[in-house]
């Protein structure tokens, strides 16, 4: 006997909007609660006597401290690994393999494995890791680099995301981050951009931002539409694109929870060859991943050239407020794969993951981005549908920024 199961949050919008879609395809999943994991038993019932198929949500986290993020990211991991042991003794596959998120959760493990395989990424600059302001400004000395990017390694959100700007000359300097300091916290994520000037707030804010384990990234110009930078989130699911979202700002940091501008990607006239060349960039990425069937995956475009490279990819970054409040194509697609393993179909490769003989269906249809399904509708163009709504697109889902303006 197959069962379906989704490990999740309730009265959340991606529990919600999944189980919408699944009824609408009559398609019968139970409901784990991350409240109720047992890191020893894990989630749930065994699942010794059938064959399971389990989808995994991110947990929810209320802390928005950013000193504990490493612990809280901690805690997950060893949950992925608790599923991942589970998944060797009972007959588990999954539409993520656990071992797959585990791998997207750390930005230098997944930049670094792209860029072995060629695949073009905004660039680290430095491998290790970076502990104090005066080594990172020692970097980007050497390198002669005036502004980087620098992100935690595990979160997602925008959470203590900064982009920092160094004339080495006048000593000038300008940190742009969502990270605030506070006397009972420390650093916390704010959901708020701010930047900071003072040479003296912005040392003490890197000394304090980099006591999280992050990685420290080049800072590309990013193309631009209609006077806003923009870079593109694409969804990808089974080797198709299902969604394509621009994301326009006015400032360095793109993430749609800082109150930017979602677009319909189809707006920014780029060519029918590009959108192939992102799609085959998406899917070579993905690919790279043994186990992952969707991801979130997001794109700068270099300005001028529109080079595209890939910023980051997250394994869970599937709800996009524009899509559900919409059409919900995304988690449709999903609850029709989860239905078709229901009735048999596809085959378990013994680690859990799927392997159905139509994977990768997609893979050199541009017409299947964003909804334009079908071979015939190339004319309509290769990108997203309307994305009016200004309301967030969730990328990780677990990291608070309930503390508010401070």
């Amino acid at each position: 006997m197959r069962q379906a199961v989704l490990l999740g949050n309730p009265g959340t919008r991606r529990t919600d909007y999944l189980q919408r879609a699944l009824a609408q395809a009559g398609v019968s999943v139970r409901f784990w609660d991350w409240r109720d994991f047992d890191l020893r038993g894990g989630a749930g019932e065994r699942t010794e006597h059938g064959e399971w198929f389990l989808k995994i949500d991110p947990p929810r986290w209320e802390s928005c401290a950013l000193g504990e993020l490493d612990g809280l990211t901690g805690d997950y991991r060893a949950a992925l690994a608790s599923l991942s042991a589970r998944a060797r003794q009972e007959k588990i596959t999954f539409w993520n393999h656990p071992q797959a998120i585990a791998a997207l959760l750390d930005k230098r493990l997944c930049k670094e494995t792209l860029q072995s395989a060629g695949i073009p990424v905004t660039a680290l600059l430095h491998t290790e890791r970076m502990r104090s302001a005066d080594a990172l400004f020692e970097a980007m000395r050497e390198k002669r680099i005036g502004q980087v990017f620098i992100k935690p390694v595990y979160g997602s959100g925008a959470a203590g995301v900064s982009a920092l700007r160094w004339q080495q000359a006048s000593g000038r300097m300008a940190l742009y981050t969502c990270a605030c300091r506070t006397a009972e916290q420390g650093l916390v994520n704010t959901g708020r951009l701010r930047c900071f000037r003072d040479p003296a707030d912005v040392v003490a804010m890197l000394e304090e931002l980099l006591q999280v384990d992050c990685i420290i990234e080049r800072w590309y110009a990013k193309a631009e539409h209609n006077g806003y930078s923009y870079d593109l989130r694409v969804v990808l699911q089974d080797g198709q694109a299902d969604y394509i979202l621009a994301r326009l700002s006015r400032g360095p940091i793109t993430n749609l929870q800082l109150n930017n501008h979602p677009e319909d990607a189809v707006k920014l006239g780029l060519s029918e060859d590009l959108w192939e060349n992102i799609i085959r960039m998406c899917r070579a990425a993905a690919d790279r991943f043994p186990g992952l069937t969707g991801a979130g995956i997001d794109v700068l475009l270099e300005k001028g050239s529109l080079r595209p490279r890939i910023l980051e990819m997250n394994a869970q970054g599937d709800l996009i407020y524009q899509d559900i409040f919409r059409e919900n194509r995304i988690y449709r697609r999903q609850a029709e794969y989860i239905g078709k393993w229901l009735d048999g179909g596809g085959k378990s490769d013994g680690n859990g993951t799927e392997t159905d003989d139509g994977r990768h269906s997609g893979a050199g249809n541009t017409a299947g981005v964003c909804g334009y399904s079908g071979a015939g509708n190339r004319e309509r163009g290769a990108a997203a549908s309307v994305c009016g709504s200004r309301q967030a697109a969730g990328d990780f889902g677990g990291y608070g920024t309930g503390c508010g303006p401070l």
